[in-house]
């Protein structure tokens, strides 16, 4: 037997032995899902479930006493609440689910939260594993090259990046709304007599390939001449939130800030574009001081952040929605842990993995509010916990893609796409 032939069937192997096995291919038709795009909102820091979509009876930060810092209000769907600073979000309730049960074991180390949300995997020394993004643009490979696969509105760093599927699977990114990515920006210098020698340069660095270092260069090859086309094709039209509405760009709150609504907007437009996964960060400016890492004062001052939110996320969907690409669309609301009901000494919170929320909205899933049950404190799972594999998983089949493909490193080894996740079937059948 083959190297090769081995490893797959033991990674095969492996796989079938998890206690919940993965379904099988008769099955996965079943649950293949039909959307087509995905628009990935990073709450960075770590959101309070308890004070956004898992709330529970008020605490009071004063006295120490463990609880929701702020009142709940019912939604669309009748068992469901959310917090009173989600009202805008609350009458879309049905087209939308808060996973409550996520959990995974990492607590004091944002970093290692971060990647662990964004990959689905524990840190390795040995692979770096793909970014959600990367697998997403890996199988989705634009047909266009005029178009990116994956765009980032944020900073970008190793959780977000293509991991051993290779750069050319990593994201287009951007920090700037108003100007779009630097990088397809020429500079005023760039004359066309500099351009066309840089070209000629760059045949010739192409004619000096070897043998070692071929599809490495090959790649950054194909990175480069992407680079080219979608700074002179019409791509970067996209950028141009002028162009849209007065209706529409209020409804996202975009003439009033630059924050997470004309981001969302500008995810919109990218999707619309042919773009299969756009990754936004909120808060890039730490509104609230702190950002969702609501320690201390941050506690304070953490309603800012929910009503961008809200306003941004209830925008999304209804515009989608009027467009008909809401069930084309899967919507997800990520962070990398929770908050904890108790307070610390400054009236915040500290971190919690052992349960919290995570959210999708749209995608054509079978929404109903909420899925999974915690405890009076939102500290417990009590019922359907979902592992950050599963989640994954989840993603994956909503878009059509099988959670249990084997993909190759550059190495040519086999490595499943999820850690043994399965996809959360009430959703999907």
């Amino acid at each position: 037997m083959q190297r090769r032939d081995f490893l797959i069937a033991a990674s095969t192997v492996s796989l079938a032995t998890i206690a919940n096995p993965m379904p099988t291919v008769s099955k996965w038709a079943d649950l293949r899902g039909k959307a087509q795009h995905c628009i990935f909102i990073w709450l960075g820091g770590g959101m309070a479930q308890i004070d956004t979509f898992d709330p529970k009876k008020l605490g009071d930060a004063k006295t120490n006493k463990p609880g929701s810092y702020y009142p709940s209000i019912d939604t669309a769907v009748s068992t469901v609440q959310v917090c009173e600073h989600l009202s805008s979000l609350a009458p879309l309730m049905d087209r939308v689910t808060a996973v409550r049960s996520v959990h995974h074991d990492v607590v004091d180390e944002h970093a290692a939260a971060t990647i662990r949300v964004h990959t689905g995997r524990r840190t390795s020394g040995t692979i770096q594993y793909p970014s959600v993004g990367s697998i997403v643009a890996h199988e989705y490979a634009s047909t266009n090259s005029n178009i990116p696969a994956y765009v980032l509105i944020g900073y970008p760093n190793v959780a977000r990046g293509p991991g051993y599927l290779g750069p050319r699977y990593g994201h287009l990114y951007l920090t700037d709304v108003e100007t779009g990515p630097v990088a397809l920006t020429p500079s005023p210098q760039l004359t066309d007599s500099r351009r066309l020698r840089r070209q000629k340069l760059m045949q010739t660095l192409r004619g000096s390939t070897t043998a070692e270092n071929a599809k490495q260069i090959q790649e950054y090859h194909q990175i480069i001449d992407q680079a080219e086309k979608l700074s002179s094709g019409s791509f970067m039209k996209t950028f141009d939130l002028t162009s849209e509405s007065t209706q529409t760009r209020e409804l996202y709150g975009a003439d009033v800030t630059t924050g997470l609504g004309k981001r969302c907007l500008l995810a919109r437009r990218l999707i619309e574009s042919g773009v299969s996964f756009v990754e936004v960060s909120h808060n890039l400016n730490f509104r609230n001081g702190t950002g969702w890492d609501t320690h201390y004062k941050g506690q304070m001052k953490q309603h800012l952040l929910i009503r961008e939110l809200d306003l941004a996320l209830s925008a999304l969907i209804t515009d989608l929605e009027q467009r008909h690409l809401l069930d084309r669309t899967l919507i997800v609301v990520a962070t990398e842990f929770g908050r904890p009901a108790g307070f610390d000494s400054g009236g915040g919170r500290g971190h919690q993995s052992t349960a919290f929320s995570l959210v999708l909205a749209g995608g054509g899933l079978n929404h109903r509010g909420a899925y999974g049950v915690t405890d009076e404190l939102a500290t417990a799972i009590l019922e359907n916990p979902v592992s950050v594999p599963n989640f994954h998983a989840t993603i994956y089949a909503t878009l059509g893609i099988d959670p249990s493909k084997i993909l190759y490193d550059q190495q040519n080894r086999p490595i499943p796409i999820t850690d043994g996740g399965q996809p959360i079937h009430q959703l999907l059948l």
